[in-house]
């Protein structure tokens, strides 16, 4: 009998790996809209094969019926969008143009994609293992990548202006890194963002990644202090454990300043009073029942500045003291500033505390 020679699988002279995606064109995400909204690669242009509720019907077939019915159908859906991106999302792309195509594990819907754009003439690869290989490296980078750096922490209590002062650093030229802003939340049980949902943990780690690489081993990183979580975003140890052991300046400001500036930051909550009263109702256990009732009724009363008051002295400035202890190795030896964080020469202060530091101010620097 004649023996039967198996074709060679045409898609294995098409796969690259992740290190390679800086030498194409375009990178493009074949997942779902849900899919690359919780993470995706940085620069990656979506273009689903599958909708949302398309990837639901074919995985409910898959289990309810078959995995032939599955595959019959999911092929119908996605040569389908495919043609609807070639004559809308593709139609302006150069014969030359080189895409790196992935979807979730490097299966069939990047397959399909980089095989049939192929056969149309582009140059087109498959990333090998999909966005788990991403994934999988960005954790990995997590793990080293926050090590390289020397970080000066801002530590002080909460409405001293550390946020801003972060932003005027950045502003006066300095290295820094805004967890907050990456995480879009103040960090404290009323830092929710008004109308912003928070990354998922994938995409804030994805973000944290991107910026730790735009930054120079040689200069010092600037950071607000923070415990592990911020909102619902765990912080890596990795990063924790770095600038916890790194230097620190102690941001202090007046008791007046601190009410005025959380009474600015924290206006916001007093849109929607019942939503204020519930976050507070979160904080009995950490403080009596008769405590919290009382911070409620003032929320009633709409005595805001009152409320600033009573949470600066009961609840963040005692909170503080506990865990900058707890934390911050260098907090001994902190170099204190006196911060104005709603006077409008906030960059010139943090510019002054470049110069101190580069005299040599801070010595552990």
């Amino acid at each position: 009998m004649q023996a039967i020679h198996f074709a060679h699988n045409p898609l294995k002279n098409l796969l690259v790996s992740l290190d390679q995606a800086g030498d194409f064109d375009e990178i493009i995400d074949v997942r779902t809209p849900l899919e690359f909204a919780e993470d995706h690669i940085p620069g990656a242009l979506n273009a689903p094969v599958l909708s949302n509720e398309e990837r639901v019907l074919v995985g409910t077939t898959y289990k309810q019926v078959s995995p032939f019915e599955a595959t019959r159908i999911g092929a119908a859906l996605v040569a389908r969008n495919i043609a609807h991106h070639l004559e809308t999302t593709f139609a302006d792309r150069p014969r030359n143009w080189r895409p790196l195509i992935y979807c979730w594990r490097g299966g069939k819907r990047s397959g399909s994609v980089t095989t049939l754009f192929n056969m149309i003439g582009w140059p087109a690869r498959q990333l090998e293992g999909g966005y788990k290989s991403y994934r999988r490296a960005t954790l990995d980078a997590l793990d080293t990548l926050p090590k390289r750096f020397h970080y000066i922490a801002l530590v002080g209590p909460t409405g001293s202006g550390k946020t801003r002062l972060l932003e005027a650093l950045r502003q006066a030229g300095a290295q820094t890194l805004d967890l907050e802003a990456l995480a879009a939340h103040r960090g404290s049980l009323l830092g929710a963002w008004a109308g912003v949902a928070q990354p998922s943990q994938k995409r804030f780690d994805t973000l944290l990644v991107t910026a730790l690489r735009t930054f120079d081993p040689k200069r010092p990183v600037f950071v607000e202090a923070e415990s592990q979580r911020i909102g619902s975003i765990t912080l890596p140890l990795a990063l924790l454990d770095t600038f916890h052991q790194g230097a620190c300046v102690e941001v202090l400001s007046s008791h007046q300043d601190r009410a005025a500036f959380l009474l600015h930051d924290y206006a916001h909550l007093f849109d929607d009073p019942e939503a204020l009263k519930a976050q507070l109702q979160k904080m009995i256990g950490l403080h009596s029942r008769e405590r919290v009732t009382g911070w409620q009724r003032l929320v009633d009363e709409n005595s805001r500045a009152e409320l600033a008051r009573e949470l600066i002295e009961r609840h963040y400035d005692p909170a503080y003291a506990r865990s900058s202890r707890q934390h911050f190795v260098q907090l001994p030896h902190a170099l204190p500033i006196n911060f104005r964080p709603n006077d409008a020469d906030v960059v010139e202060q943090a510019k002054a505390l470049l110069i101190r530091l580069d005299n040599g101010a801070l010595a552990v620097i």
